[in-house]
């Protein structure tokens, strides 16, 4: 669905307000449809990915990643196509000083020196770039991931994480330069607080939801909202954090790490995934389809939506946006009715 063929619903002459927690690729397409279909949507993206580019950039210019936040801010940016195209165009291998560079990780890296920490250019760069809605940094200071397996052991880093071939029993976050404990930002609070839903996902479990989560004024705005909590579940399980994992194996990590249970709504994706599709050398970190267990997730006091949210395209299995932001904005209104609304 294009900008141009909006779906206008309206609470109260308002838009719906969606609060989406995440990080990686499935939140940029999460993120766009709830756009499209004229949502007030807030991003809170996680800054504890160390990989890629925006890992090259942060241990040499000390910033948070801003990979994820690159995609977030094109998902929700009015700008014609070419000037989105220019913001994520990377450079190729040729190039030995920029290869692999995006050219909105640099900006984004040099606008947070000019202004001081992530948060503030972040929020100039929306203006820039005409963005409809608001992206957040979980935090406005480089996090560092920390990982407890079920061995005992442990480990600092998401790539190491992921690379460890463990069962990951716990995850927390530091700030990356001192040690201590981050803390959101009060815009974050304050949306989570007042938004309509709150989703989510999709994304890696441990290392793109939970380091959000961990930040314990977001975690505990989460916990206290009058908000739908909605979880979207993967459609594969990712090698190195959910190898074998069912849906419910997913909340339960999830309701482990906060300390009770918070999830009211999970979307389950009930469409096959064809035998032999996958391209597994493009997408190697995919193991094979999560288990559904919905007895396990009503245990847990989840309602349960399944549905046909799949999408593939070019050897990969993805959400189907456009189908998850409309479910989404079912629940944002059954919300707005629940709290007492008209």
């Amino acid at each position: 669905m294009s900008a141009d063929h909006k779906i206008i619903r309206v609470i109260k002459g308002r838009r719906p307000k969606v609060v989406v927690i995440g990080g990686g690729t499935g939140l940029p397409v999460i993120v766009k449809s709830l756009h499209d279909q004229n949502a007030d949507v807030t991003a809170v993206v996680t800054v504890a990915d160390d990989g890629g580019s925006s890992g090259v950039i942060r241990d040499y210019i000390n910033v948070v990643p801003p990979g994820d936040i690159r995609n977030v801010l094109v998902a929700l940016s009015d700008m014609p196509q070419l000037e989105r195209d220019i913001f994520q165009y990377r450079f190729d291998s040729k190039d030995s000083f920029f290869a692999g560079h995006a050219i909105g990780n640099l900006i984004i890296a040099a606008l947070s020196e000019m202004r001081g920490g992530i948060f503030a250019a972040v929020q100039q760069l929306s203006s820039m770039l005409r963005v409809d809605g608001h992206v957040y940094p979980a935090s406005n200071r480089p996090l560092t991931l920390h990982a407890k397996f079920t061995d005992g052991t442990e480990l600092s880093g998401e790539a190491e994480i992921t690379a460890a071939g463990k069962i990951i029993q716990s995850v927390s976050v530091t700030n990356s330069d001192d040690g201590t404990a981050p803390v959101a930002v009060q815009q974050i609070v304050d949306a989570i607080m007042d938004a309509d839903v709150v989703v989510m996902g999709p994304g890696s479990l441990f290392t793109s939801i939970l380091p959000n989560l961990m930040i314990k004024n977001l975690g505990d705005a989460v916990l206290r909202t009058n908000a739908e909590v909605v979880y979207v579940v993967n459609i594969m399980t990712q090698k190195g954090e959910t190898d074998n994992f069912t849906d419910a194996d997913h909340v339960r990590v999830l309701n482990r790490h906060m300390g009770q249970n918070f999830v009211d709504t999970v979307l389950v994706n009930i469409e096959k995934v064809p035998d032999g599709y996958l391209d597994e050398k493009k997408y190697v970190e995919i193991s094979r389809p999560v288990t559904p267990d919905y007895q396990g997730l009503r245990d847990m006091g989840c309602r349960v939506i399944s549905s046909d949210f799949l999408k593939l395209r070019n050897g990969g299995v993805f959400h189907d946006g456009d189908k998850v932001a409309q479910e989404v904005l079912n629940l944002a209104f059954q919300a707005h009715l629940k709290n007492g609304g008209h």
